[in-house]
C-alpha cells in the first residue's frame, strides 16, 4: 500500500499547491489567507472553562491604561464586575480572525462585562484598523504592567475573569468567543 504523499500526483495539484504556498509568503495576500484559515478554526474551537481546581485567583487591581485618545484610564480587574481581558495586535492573523466573535460578545454583554483589549502598537495604527473594520469594542494601551498570572508571551491571549478575580477562562490562539460555551 502506497502512502498518499508517494502516489502519483497530477501536475495541476502541484501547480495549485505551489501557488497557494507562494500566496502565503507574499505579505499582501498571505495575511488574508492566514486570517481565513484562523477563522475556520474559530468555527470549531470554543474556549473551555477551567475546572474549578485548576482556576487561578489573582488579587484584584486597577489596570492603568491609555485609551485611543491617549488619556490615562483605570480599569478595575476582579473588583465586582466580570472582565474580558485580551492581548492582541493588528498584524496578528489569529487576533484578527477572532475579533468579530469578541465584537459580537461585546455587543450583547458590553453593559455587564468589562471589556479590555490591550495592544502595544501605536495608537494611530490601531485607530485606523478599528475604524476600517468598524469595531466598537474598547481598545487600550498599557500604562502599567499586569500581574504575573496574566502575562503571556503569545498573542492572542484572552482571559475571562470573574468579579472576584478568579480566571474562569484563559485561551491562547484564535477562538470563537461568541459560542454557547462562553455565553453560559
Amino acid at each position: 500500500m502506497k502512502l498518499f504523499f508517494f502516489r502519483k500526483r497530477s501536475k495541476w495539484f502541484d501547480f495549485l499547491l505551489g501557488i497557494f504556498i507562494l500566496l502565503l509568503i507574499i505579505p499582501k495576500t498571505g495575511q488574508p489567507i492566514r486570517i481565513g484559515m484562523n477563522r475556520l478554526k474559530t468555527f470549531v474551537w470554543s474556549p473551555s472553562i477551567s475546572n474549578t481546581g485548576e482556576r487561578t485567583k489573582i488579587s484584584s487591581f486597577d489596570y492603568s491604561l491609555r485609551n485611543l485618545d491617549e488619556n490615562i484610564v483605570t480599569q478595575p480587574i476582579g473588583k465586582g464586575k466580570i472582565t474580558f481581558l485580551g492581548f492582541w495586535a493588528t498584524w496578528c492573523a489569529p487576533c484578527i480572525a477572532e475579533l468579530p466573535s469578541i465584537e459580537a460578545l461585546f455587543n450583547d454583554y458590553g453593559q455587564d462585562i468589562n471589556f479590555v483589549l490591550v495592544t502595544h502598537e501605536p495608537p494611530r495604527v490601531v485607530n485606523d484598523f478599528i475604524m476600517e473594520k468598524g469595531f466598537e469594542v474598547p481598545v487600550y494601551f498599557p500604562a502599567s504592567t499586569v500581574p504575573k498570572a496574566l502575562q503571556s508571551s503569545s498573542i492572542p491571549t484572552n482571559y475571562l475573569i470573574d468579579s472576584e478575580g478568579v480566571i474562569i477562562i484563559k485561551e491562547t490562539g484564535a477562538a470563537n468567543w461568541n459560542s454557547e460555551n462562553v455565553r453560559e
